[in-house]
């Protein structure tokens, strides 16, 4: 698909089928995370791929924000090994380009995703025993969008362009 059809295209999908994602797929969303750039090349990110049935169930616990996707990717960063400087580490951003990157990717190959910020850490952080030094930063749902998922109404809506940029 070409970069500007598919920046217009990805919507946030909020019912998902229950059609399993092909692992093929998977690996290229998990490659288009891997080659992200992060601030100084450290790549600080782990990415936890949950499709198992004991793993959804996890995912459940912590969010209400599934949509019955049958694959979810778990977003980290390790606050330690990011780039820091003074009080700042670049995990947050880091992570949030990877996010990124495997959202589009996602799209590009004809699956579906939304973007959840709306999930308890700590029992994320439990469920998957993830270690204390690393931040959960988002959780992607992906998988292919259900017959019966609404269009999102505010997805076209957008300020104009002269609203969000300044040239100085």
């Amino acid at each position: 698909m070409e970069f500007e059809k598919v920046i217009r295209e990805r919507k946030s999908t909020r019912l998902f089928s229950s059609k399993e994602v092909e692992q093929d797929k998977i690996d290229q969303i998990l490659e288009a995370g891997r080659i992200a750039p992060t601030a100084k090349n450290a790549q600080p990110f782990r990415i936890y791929v949950v499709k198992s049935k004991e793993g959804i169930k996890k995912i459940d616990k912590g969010t209400i924000c599934r949509y019955k996707a049958p694959l979810v990717f778990i977003v980290c960063a390790d606050r330690e090994k990011a780039f820091r400087k003074q009080e700042y580490s670049s995990y947050e951003m880091d992570a949030s380009i990877v996010t990124t990157h495997m959202m589009l990717e996602a799209t590009n190959i004809g699956l579906d995703n939304i973007w959840i910020g709306l999930f308890d850490e700590k029992i994320i952080k439990e469920e998957f025993d993830i270690p204390d030094n690393y931040n959960v930063v988002s959780l992607l749902p992906v998988g292919y969008k259900s017959k019966l998922c609404p269009p999102n109404p505010f997805h076209n809506k957008r300020k104009k362009i002269e609203e969000l940029v300044e040239y100085k």
